[in-house]
């Protein structure tokens, strides 16, 4: 898969996109250290759950698993997590670990400065120390608020953010690019858009739609049902991400740049709640809202740099996606469970 790379730090490793990265790079010869805080913004066992099946995957492939727990403000459980990786020459870091949620930073914005914009930098520097010169970061779609120009691209200005955790991830690229500038880091930044699938965390709208659909009970449904959301199949994410490292791997001199990372399609949510609820076999019932302060409108991709650069090809569509979800959700669930 790589020419030089055989050890990684993936930060928010037991998370929903983290996992599943951390059990594609769990192959012969090579190490995955992941930092976790298994935190409580949702139920930590959902992420016990999934690092169990990580330890699993590196028992079954022959790669070699190391797990820690640890957040990414305190340098050092970031030392501890970076010295763990091994020889410099082999490593690299995926920095996904994050406060997520549009909604709730504008709650809580010191909270989502705190671990996203100093958490990060604290990161960076802990890199700079060690000699680490290969990072992914997680970005935001979010960056680009209520961009009027579609689709979206990674030359438009991203300067007009409409919520904290959009202020914070735009904050993550500019320090991204400022180590990469002093410290000859190379680093590749991936905006991510709305990624759903197995293992998806509940706070997520999919996820959240289908136990309401489950139990019977009204969605919340804000707005018309006209926004649009460039929906990304959890796998199709996963290989932008191993894309882009190994981009990063290709690299004879330092490198940087943002990358999208969607399906380059938009679907209304009014559509995406009928999929749903065809696929659950249920009518869906709705509780129609008002729109949220920091939603945005509409978000697209588009994805021709990440194609010609990462070779990048997302294909699993809305249509084909749900169905695989809600399979996933049915046997997970405890009422399926039981039953």
């Amino acid at each position: 898969m790589f020419s030089r790379l055989s050890s990684f730090l993936v930060t928010g490793g037991a998370g929903f996109i983290g996992s599943h990265l951390a059990e594609a790079l769990l192959r012969p010869g090579n190490r995955v250290v992941i930092l976790d805080n298994f935190n409580a913004f949702y139920e930590p066992s959902i992420k016990e759950t999934n690092a169990e099946g990580i330890r699993r995957t590196a028992e079954r492939e022959g790669g070699e698993l190391i797990l820690l727990k640890g957040d990414i403000r305190n340098s050092e459980d970031l030392l501890r997590a970076v010295d763990a990786m091994g020889p410099l020459e082999s490593s690299a870091v995926v920095h996904l670990a994050a406060m997520a949620g549009v909604r709730p930073s504008i709650e809580n914005p010191l909270l989502y400065s705190d671990v996203n914009i100093t958490g990060t930098l604290r990161l960076l520097e802990v890199c700079r120390e060690r000699g680490i010169s290969r990072i992914a970061f997680a970005s935001s779609s979010s960056v680009y608020g209520n961009n009027e120009k579609v689709p979206f691209s990674e030359k438009d200005p991203v300067d007009r953010p409409i919520s904290p955790y959009a202020v914070t991830k735009k904050a993550g690229e500019l320090l991204c690019h400022n180590y990469h500038h002093l410290y000859d880091m190379s680093v590749a930044c991936l905006r991510f858009f709305t990624v759903y699938g197995p293992r998806q965390r509940p706070d997520l709208a999919i996820h959240k739609f289908a136990r309401l659909i489950e139990a019977g009970s009204e969605l919340p449904f804000f707005g018309d049902g006209t926004t649009r959301r460039d929906y990304t199949y959890v796998t199709d994410t996963l290989d932008g991400v191993l894309g882009a490292l190994r981009w990063l791997d290709a690299a004879e001199e330092p490198v940087y740049d943002i990358f999208n990372l969607g399906e380059s399609r938009t679907v209304e949510l009014s559509e995406l709640v009928r999929l749903l609820g065809k696929a659950m076999g249920q009518e869906p019932r709705l509780n129609r809202m008002p729109m949220q302060p920091g939603d945005v409108l509409c978000t697209y991709a588009d994805i021709d740099k990440a194609r010609r650069i990462l070779g990048y090809n997302p294909g699993i569509d809305i249509e084909n996606g749900i169905p695989r979800f809600v399979e996933w959700f049915r046997e997970n669930s405890p009422a399926h469970c039981k039953s």
